[in-house]
């Protein structure tokens, strides 16, 4: 007696449920990769808390509070474009093989978070442009990608619980599923030994400017950190104070990152800079700046705060611009790039760009060469 094949779901209800899973699965991906490749997931989630929520959500330590909205945030947005996927353009996606729904995927991530980062988010509706701004495009990428590297287990998905029949399409959805578990115990696995200062070892072309690069970077990023601090408590601008909250939570996860990784990677404790290195370094304000600025009147702090943290900021800019175009460890690259756009992005942002402005600045902070202030 041949068995009946059973009725799937709905394409909407199938598309829920892929939605859930797809944008849950995306999260801890990013949360378990970010520091691999230098990301401090709090300060990220905090950044897209910001978008609904503005600089309420910003704090020079992020909150529970603010990381619960940002992946709340986050996870909506995901939901929300498999559910276009496969529930508005369900009469042609929700009966394709899962192979072809992952070759389709790749571009649809490739359009969703270009929808985000480049009019969603700093255009319509939020006119919000701290996150294009603060993170480069292909972090919103990447995420994207995780999620939609979920939607070939819509096939499983479409049939009620323990009811799917074991037709190939079926079964390549469920090893797809098996393989995300795989993952995700890979990731976790590599996340608890980043945490016992056991990182993958150093993979690059020239340990000795890597280690120059996060010993300089580590210096610059604590005095920036010091300068930032400043404007939290006397800034009279309040958005100017929430902008430098946001550079000590960055630039205090980015140090915790260098620190992790030094210890990981080499063998020796860390060593201080010498007065000529620290003479040396783009950007690094003087002892005579910095007295200067805390002395500084109420009335001229913000617009002397602008214009130090911007030298400040650029000289950073120039130093991870060298460590991008460098031969150290993909990581350290990787991560360098994603910090001379944010600092590049906070200067414009200093500055009150916003709308198209703000579009266009951030592609031009990706792709373009160091800055000169």
């Amino acid at each position: 007696m041949v068995g009946i094949m059973p009725m799937p779901k709905s394409n909407w209800r199938a598309a829920v449920e892929l939605g859930l899973v797809s944008s849950t699965f995306s999260t801890f991906v990013s949360y378990l990769f970010a520091a691999r490749i230098g990301r401090d997931a709090a300060v990220d989630w905090m950044t897209v808390a910001a978008i609904p929520a503005r600089d309420w959500a910003i704090s020079a330590e992020p909150s529970w509070s603010s990381i619960f909205i940002g992946i709340a945030f986050h996870q909506w947005a995901d939901f929300s474009w498999a559910v276009v996927f496969f529930g508005v353009l369900g009469r042609w996606t929700a009966g394709l093989r899962p192979l072809t729904i992952f070759l389709l995927a790749i571009p649809w991530a490739v359009f969703s978070s270009a929808t985000e980062w480049l009019l969603l988010v700093p255009l319509l509706p939020f006119w919000q442009p701290l996150f294009t701004l603060q993170q480069p495009y292909w972090i919103g990428l990447l995420v994207h990608m995780a999620s939609a590297a979920m939607y070939p287990v819509f096939g499983w998905l479409r049939y009620p619980l323990g009811r799917a029949p074991d037709t190939p399409d079926v079964v390549t959805a469920k090893v797809w599923g098996v393989a995300a578990l795989a993952i995700m115990a890979v990731l976790t696995g590599l996340a608890i030994l980043g945490s016992l200062d056991r990182e993958l070892p150093w993979m690059g072309a020239d340990e000795q400017s890597d280690q120059n690069y996060i010993r300089h970077m580590t210096t610059h990023h604590a005095q920036g950190i010091e300068l930032a601090n400043l404007a939290v408590s006397r800034a009279s601008d309040p958005h100017l104070r929430s902008l430098a909250m946001l550079m000590v939570a960055s630039q205090t996860g980015e140090v915790r990152i260098f620190e992790r990784w030094w210890r990981s990677w080499f063998d020796a404790p860390m060593p201080l800079c010498l007065a000529s290195e620290r003479a040396a370094m783009p950007g690094l304000l003087s002892d005579g700046q910095m007295q200067h600025i805390k002395s500084a009147p109420a009335g001229q702090f913000d617009i002397l705060f602008i214009h130090l943290m911007s030298i400040h900021h650029a000289g950073a800019v120039k130093m991870a611009d060298q460590a991008w175009r460098g031969q150290g460890d993909p990581r350290l690259r990787v991560m360098a790039h994603a910090i001379r756009h944010e600092q590049q992005g906070e200067i414009r942002l200093m500055h009150g760009t916003s709308g198209f402005d703000a579009v266009s600045a951030a592609l031009r902070n990706m792709i373009a060469d160091n800055i000169n202030r």
